[in-house]
């Protein structure tokens, strides 16, 4: 298994917010004595997936249950992920759309990564997302459907209807890079 620091290192960022991120992840990296813990409230990894159907005309989005927003799959590290970003992302996007999903052959790994604010609600204070985002492909697309305690939806969109859902720049460059990655191979 790639150890965190390692897949930080060998990430390459595409514009400047995206390598702010990433520096700052490394020191993160480095510096936590628990980088995948909650119990961590001003921030921690968590890992993500942009979830294509097999053909990768499609991608599945779904409403997030708290934010309120249309987003990829994607949420906190669990003790059963042993450290892996990878396995986070995976579980997250079954959890999230129902389906069986596999990493895409070709894309980078990670794909894309991004520091985001999550706002404080009654129970936890405001704190930072530090997102290890990937491209999975849904083996079985027929089977999305979205998890309740999750998302209020989930639904599958076309590249143009996925980018108009994006509304900050940070998903459009991840929805960009997912879509030219699906093209490229």
């Amino acid at each position: 298994m790639t150890s965190l620091h390692e897949l930080l290192a060998r990430h390459v960022p595409t514009d400047d917010k995206e390598r702010e991120d990433l520096a700052r992840m490394r020191a993160f990296a480095t510096e936590l004595e628990r980088p995948f813990s909650r119990t961590q409230e001003w921030g921690h990894f968590t890992g993500s997936a942009v979830v294509v159907d097999p053909a990768g005309e499609r991608v599945a989005m779904v409403h997030h249950g708290k934010l309120h927003r249309w987003l990829q799959p994607g949420g906190h590290a669990e003790e059963a992920d042993g450290g892996s970003m990878e396995a986070t992302a995976l579980r997250e996007a079954r959890e999230e759309t129902g389906c069986r999903v596999r990493l895409h052959a070709s894309a980078p790994r990670p794909l894309d990564v991004d520091i985001h604010t999550i706002p404080a609600r009654k129970d936890q204070p405001e704190h930072l997302h530090l997102d290890v985002r990937y491209l999975v492909v849904a083996e079985n697309p027929e089977a999305l459907a979205h998890d309740p305690g999750e998302s209020s939806g989930a639904q599958w969109l076309t590249w143009d209807e996925a980018l108009a859902r994006a509304d900050e720049a940070p998903l459009r460059r991840l929805m960009e890079k997912a879509r030219a990655a699906v093209r490229a191979g």
